[in-house]
Formats: structure tokens, sequence, C-alpha cells
């Protein structure tokens, strides 16, 4: 723990390519959920903090803007080559400050980063607009595909580094710069990755971290008047707030909210398949997760098979430290996110059967934040279990028996984020995609994500896009540029103002 401190003794805000410590009077500390122990305590941001960072992208902004798409691809492609290169530094702060298994952080967080930072340094080369063409027989017309400005991006603690490569690399390889603001229990990787960045050879003041509150650095950021844009992903209860904040100066707004993601699976599923889906897809991450697998549908013929091969798989899960590489699920991110969890599962109790699992860990792992995996059967669809988001290691199983019962109730929450569905039948797979409102149906999978591909969701769950080409459509604005050819003063248009003069 003290090679934290040492790393990051300058201070926890970093702008204009450098550290510096916050200047709000207040400190907050890192936590090592697996053990309780402080990490690193750190000086929060003021409202000095956010306005120098914002500064500093503001100045930035022209040089970066102004870059042609090969020079910023050239960054990105080096900024790629550093994070390869700090891989196995990234993984093991992200399990320090998270509690996540070390196998989760260092085969997918960090590699997904990575491969997210290639990515956006290609596709920083394609942002294009539409031909140039005559849609009116004197006027040439063009699309042009600008940045928006300076972005204030706002991140979750569930997937720092993640959640900091998906606000910053789409941003910036549109020629915006950024400050992002991360979840104040987990600041270690943001402020690595940005750091790396710099090292990479993107301008200083492109990319600023203030570490800070919500109701502080967070609100500041979003309320700024030189803050073109938010970005938030967090809870649809906190994103009303951001989106009222950010309406007072007529920001845009990119919000990925929270999830309730249905796991729907057919009489004909494969039922081994959907069993090992159920719990790797609930339990990622510890299930704090906002496309975890949260609510299973189980048509009837397979309800009781199914719930007991997941008892029996639940019960297997090894919980321990992260840093074991045989450790399956790690602890949740803080005590207070552990006893929420049990809060809810706790009042499950009065309506529902909790069939495995609902208890604290125990023994060695009675100082960390450990939840047992938790299988819930009996609830009503109009639940507080099935209806809301628990985002911990808990999966609530229903069953049904129609098909239209079962894309029914899978539709039946406010949430829209992702979904998956369970068959051998290809018709049902058709119908499954076409009928569940979520930004991203899985048809006999459940969670994986790939850069290529788009990641948002519907209803209550956000607008906009993160990851893939789409998310340009967030972080770019259009012009339209047209052209006179023919060189007259006079233009028949000029009638309706000017009569025969």
């Amino acid at each position: 723990m003290d090679h934290v401190k040492d790393r990051f003794a300058r201070g926890a805000q970093y702008i204009a390519g450098e550290f510096r410590p916050g200047t709000s009077g207040a400190t907050h500390s890192v936590v090592d959920p697996a053990t309780g122990r402080d990490v690193w305590t750190y000086e929060t941001a003021g409202d000095a903090d956010v306005d120098a960072a914002v500064g500093a992208a503001k100045a930035a902004l022209p040089g970066w803007s102004g870059a042609t798409p090969g020079e910023r691809s050239g960054a990105l492609h080096r900024f790629a080559e550093v994070l390869a290169e700090r891989a196995d530094e990234l993984a093991r702060a992200e399990s320090l400050q998270c509690g996540k298994p070390l196998r989760l952080s260092s085969e997918f967080d960090v590699p997904g980063t990575i491969d997210n930072t290639a990515f956006f340094a290609g596709a920083a080369r394609h942002l294009q607009g539409s031909a140039a063409g005559e849609y009116s027989a004197d006027h040439t017309s063009y699309v042009r595909r600008e940045p928006v400005g300076v972005i204030g991006s706002i991140a979750p603690w569930n997937y720092p580094l993640q959640m900091a490569a998906w606000k910053i690399l789409p941003a910036i390889a549109a020629g915006n710069t950024i400050v992002l603001k991360p979840a104040e229990l987990t600041p270690l990787t943001s402020l690595m990755f940005a750091q790396a960045a710099t090292d990479a050879g993107v301008p200083a003041g492109v990319v600023n971290v203030v570490n800070g509150t919500g109701k502080g650095a967070g609100e500041r950021l979003v309320g700024h008047p030189d803050v073109a844009m938010t970005s938030f992903t967090g809870s649809t209860a906190v994103g009303k707030r951001v989106a009222e904040i950010a309406t007072g100066t007529v920001k845009r707004l990119h919000l990925e909210l929270g999830g309730k993601a249905p796991f729907v699976v057919f009489d004909d599923a494969d039922l081994a398949a959907a069993v090992r889906g159920a719990v790797a897809g609930a339990l990622i991450n510890t299930g704090q997760d906002c496309t975890a697998a949260t609510r299973a549908y189980v048509q009837r013929p397979l309800y009781d098979a199914f719930v007991s091969g997941v008892a029996d798989l639940m019960a297997d899960v090894r919980l321990g430290d992260p840093f074991d590489q045989d450790t399956d699920l790690g602890p949740l991110v803080s005590t207070a996110q552990r006893d929420r969890v049990a809060a809810m599962v706790d009042r499950a109790r009065g309506y529902a059967t909790v069939v495995t699992g609902g208890e604290r860990g125990a023994d060695k792992l009675a100082a960390g934040a450990y939840y047992l995996p938790t299988l819930i059967t009996g609830a009503a669809q109009d639940s507080e279990i099935v209806q809301h988001e628990i985002f911990g290691p808990v999966l609530v199983v229903l069953p049904f028996d129609s098909d239209d019962e079962g894309l029914a109730l899978a539709n039946d929450t406010p949430y829209g984020l992702a979904a998956s569905a369970w068959t051998r039948d290809v018709f049902r797979a058709g119908r499954a995609t076409r009928e569940i409102a979520a930004g991203c149906v899985w048809i006999n999978d459940h969670i994986p994500i790939i850069s290529e591909m788009p990641h948002g969701g519907y209803k209550s769950s956000g607008y906009g896009k993160d990851m893939s080409s789409y998310s340009f459509e967030e972080y770019t604005q259009v012009k339209h540029v047209m052209y006179d050819n023919t060189a007259r003063a006079r233009k028949d248009w000029h009638r309706t103002v000017l009569g025969d003069r």
C-alpha cells in the first residue's frame, strides 16, 4: 500500500499533465474492500481545481481539435502501447481499490481497455460526413463533423479503468478535450490512465482528472459554463440530477444509467449452458455491473432444474483474496454497498425464498465487504427485488408459461440496458431480439462486449452510446456547409424579399 502513497504523493488531481493536491480542504480515503484497510488518503477537488482543469482543457482545445486525424490517431496508438507496457500495474491497482479478483482485472478490465484504445486510434481517422453534392440546383452542400468542445464526464466505481476509457477515448479521438471526475472511492486507475496518455504524447491539458465528491466537484463540472457536454454513467436517480444541472447551461448530455437485465430461458434451451451463463452473468464483478443478469425468467418445464443447477453452481463459487488466482469472487466495493445489498435481500425474505447465500462473509472474510452468491425464488413481479437494481451477487428466478408472457415480463421494468434470451429456435431468438426493449440483446450468452459494437440503453437506462464508432455521434456536432455555384448577385429566392428590385 505504501507504493500507492508514493506514486500519488503529489496529489489526486491531474491537470495540464501534472499531479496536484486538491484544494477543497477535505480528504477522502481509498479503502481496500477485501480487508477494510485504508490504502491512501487524498485531498479532494474543490471549485478551484475543477475550474483549473476546465481551463486547461479549454486551452488545449484549439491545438488538439486542429490536429489532423492522423496525428490524433498516432498519439492514441502510442497510448495503447504504453497501457500494454503497464498492464500488470493497472490490473493490480484496479483489484486493490475495487476488490476485483485479479483474474478479472488482468483478463477483462485491462485487456478490454487496451483494445478500446487501439480501436479508437483507428476510428480517429474515419470521422466522415456526407459526400458533397448538389441538392439544390445552384448550390453544393457537404457536411463537416466537428468536435463539441470541452467535455465534462463523470464515471462510476464498478469499472473505474474501463469507464475512464469509455469516457475519454471517443471524446479525444474526435478532437475534444476532457475533464473526468471518477468516483471518489476508486481514483487510482483513472489517474494512471490519464498519466499514460500524457506519457504517450497526448498534449498536456487534453486529458484531465479531478477527484472529489459528486455534490462538490461533480456538480461544479456539470454546471461549468465552459463545458460543452456532459457524459455520465451511474444510477438513474443521480442521472436525473445531472440532467437537471446540465439543462441550465443547455449542454449536450449522454447518460448511461441503471439496468435490470432479464435472462429469458425458453423450454428448448441448452439447460447446462443457461445455468452456467446465469451464474457467470449474475456474479461478474460481484454483480456490480449494470448489465449483469439479475432476473431470470425460465419457462416452466425447465424451471425446477434451472433453480437446482444454479444453486449447486453458486455453492461452488470460491470467495477469497482478490490477489489469489483461485478466487472467483471478491468483495463488493465497500461495506456500505455490501450492507445495501444485504438489506434488500433481508427485506425479500418477507415475501420470497432465499435458496442459497443471503449472508455476509464470515471467518477470514469478515473484515471485508464480502457477500455470498445469492439465489432468490418466489418473488412477485412487482416486488422490490425484481424491479429495483441490486448491484450485488444476487439472482432472482421466476417462472413463465407462454412465450408472450416471458417476453412481457422481460420488458416489465423501467430499465432497458441489456438482456439475453436462451433458445435453440432461430425464430424464438429473432422474436426476442425484436421485442425485448434493451440496448443490447444477447442470444445464448450474457455479458460479452467488444470495442466495435455500441453500448447504451433504452427507457430509464439512459440514451447515447459508449464504445464503437456510434459513440462519435455523442462527441461530434454536424455542420452543413453550402456554396453558391452561380456567382450571380441576384438569386431567384431574393424575390420573396425584394420583389422585382
